[in-house]
């Protein structure tokens, strides 16, 4: 199976068309190449370029330049998200289309699940993960 989990084995010995329940308490925050950017990963397939992730962005963090491969998901669970086009706040729903650029920050700080059909591509640096 190509979709995981990462960093739990209690999927490890399921059957292939069982349900995957992720705690996500366990789970352990890691630290993106981007200051102030934490990602918990619930699930990917890196073959397809599938991936749902929470993302949690310390006040001021900032993604930079980076265009969505395809359409891209974002609920806010707590803080906000801004960029030049505007400004979304917990509780809130934004999507991207594909093709879509922009500088992502939180001036509060914010919590967040994302959805992702391919990673991101990043502009300015060799970065191509979603995150």
């Amino acid at each position: 199976m190509p979709a995981v989990t990462p960093n739990t084995s209690r999927h490890d010995t399921l059957p292939p068309l069982a349900s995957r329940y992720v705690e996500v308490d366990d789970l352990p925050w890691v630290s993106t190449k981007y200051p102030g950017v934490e990602i918990k990963v619930l699930m990917e397939d890196e073959e397809r370029g599938l991936m749902t992730a929470l993302f949690r962005w310390a006040p001021g963090a900032e993604l930079p330049l980076h265009e969505h491969v395809e359409i891209e998901q974002t609920f806010v669970l707590s803080g906000s998200l801004e960029d030049h086009e505007g400004k979304v706040r917990a509780g809130n729903y934004v999507w991207r289309p594909s093709g879509s650029q922009h500088v992502a920050s939180a001036p509060e700080g914010a919590l967040v699940l994302s959805f992702f059909l391919r990673p991101n591509n990043f502009l300015l640096d060799s970065e191509t993960k979603s995150g």
